[in-house]
């Protein structure tokens, strides 16, 4: 109990000084976390709308295959973008290994299925709601889309943090390609696995109490958006 309460003390000493490698840590888990959730929202949304608003042979094997890809193996996708990175891969002329590019590769890789397959469920429903009604003004398939992306934009905010949540608490495919190197790829989760095994449970913990507050502070704005979209009758 007292050396619980020792490592505590010293978690909590090590966010007040918020020294820089601390600082370091923290700053790039959010720049890879963030770029990956947005490059999956760009891909994710529109894929998912599509999905949503097209009907065409196939579709429905393409939404089975999507929600199976919900449930990737992070060191799974870790191993694949490390194949194809690598000296001996296809994209190792690129030099991207061990790098936060590498990093954000395979967050996005791991992500965007999940904000393809939720968002494809948000905007079906939106889709079968108007369908009548864009008929009737005989829109075509990117009006329509435009349309569904604009109406359900509170549920696809909480689909973009949910998204986020599960990013930058990821660490299997990140230590994989980014390799956790000091002052270059080093993020909490990474930081909290190694500070872990060297037995330094004061900097371990003062990362895990970050990473539990950005969760906390994603719910938190997930519940106020949803909230927020009911009183204004979008949810």
């Amino acid at each position: 109990m007292q050396d619980f309460a020792s490592e505590l003390k010293g978690a909590l000493t090590q966010i007040l000084s918020m020294d820089s490698g601390f600082l370091e840590i923290i700053g790039l888990s959010l720049r890879v976390s963030l770029s990956a959730t947005a490059l999956s929202c760009l891909i994710g949304l529109v894929l998912g709308a599509f999905l949503a608003v097209s009907q065409f042979r196939g579709r429905q094997g393409c939404i089975i295959l999507l929600n199976a890809l919900m449930g990737l193996p992070p060191v799974v996708v870790g191993l694949f973008v490390y194949l194809n990175l690598s000296r001996a891969g296809p994209l190792g002329w690129l030099g991207l290994l061990y790098t936060p590019t590498a990093m954000i590769i395979a967050q996005t890789i791991l992500i965007t299925p999940i904000v393809a397959a939720l968002s494809r469920q948000v905007l079906e429903d939106l889709h079968d709601e108007y369908r009548e009604h864009f008929a009737s003004l005989g829109l075509g398939m990117p009006a329509q889309i435009r349309a569904v992306l604009w109406d359900g934009r509170y549920s696809l905010i909480t689909v973009a943090l949910a998204a986020f949540g599960r990013s930058v608490a990821e660490v299997g495919a990140v230590i994989i390609v980014g390799g956790n190197i000091e002052h270059l790829t080093r993020v909490m989760t990474t930081a909290i696995a190694l500070e872990t095994s060297k037995g330094n449970l004061s900097l371990a913990v003062a990362l895990g109490i970050v990473l539990l507050a950005i969760a906390l502070i994603v719910n938190a704005m997930v519940a106020s958006l949803r909230l927020s979209a009911s009183r204004l009758g979008y949810a």
